[in-house]
């Protein structure tokens, strides 16, 4: 299974984009031995509509644009569920176990995603009720992909 991070804006040279990095590189490690077969991160620029909801609706076309064929839908949404690392680690083993071709995981721009993106949604997830910078939420969204993969290979990194 393909994972597929969407992420409307770019990370700038700096310690987000390193960490960023790392996590995806230490995923792509561990992640070929249990049958992922990559971790891609296309960044998508932000609308520069003057409207909310006209830069929702042409960040939505983007990211639904890069989405393959057959895929399940991850959408990063504050209003989303709050899941614990086990329980992502099952998701995406239930995904990969049951020969899902791709994941995607969308991270919207500054207005957030769109209805219909959220209506496709396989899964809403949130990282806690506070508001996060963008940046902040690709880190953590990698790093718990990267934990996830250690939970279901077994790998005493995740300590619960």
């Amino acid at each position: 299974m393909r994972l597929i991070v969407v992420a409307i804006g770019r990370l700038k040279q700096g310690p987000e984009r390193e960490l960023a990095e790392r996590y995806r590189e230490r995923f792509d490690d561990i992640g070929r031995k249990l049958g992922f077969r990559g971790l891609e991160i296309h960044e998508i620029p932000e609308s520069r509509a003057r409207d909310a909801a006209t830069r929702i609706a042409e960040e939505a076309a983007a990211i639904s644009a890069l989405m393959p064929e057959k895929h399940v839908l991850v959408a990063l949404d504050q209003r989303g569920d709050n899941i614990d690392s086990a329980t992502f680690a099952g998701h995406l083993g239930r995904a990969r176990d049951q020969s899902v071709a791709s994941t995607v995981f969308a991270i919207g721009g500054a207005d957030g995603l769109s209805p219909d993106l959220q209506r496709r949604a396989k899964l809403r997830m949130a990282f806690g009720s506070a508001t996060w910078p963008h940046q902040m939420v690709r880190v953590m969204l990698l790093e718990q992909i990267y934990r996830a993969a250690t939970i279901l290979a077994g790998h005493p990194y995740h300590r619960a």
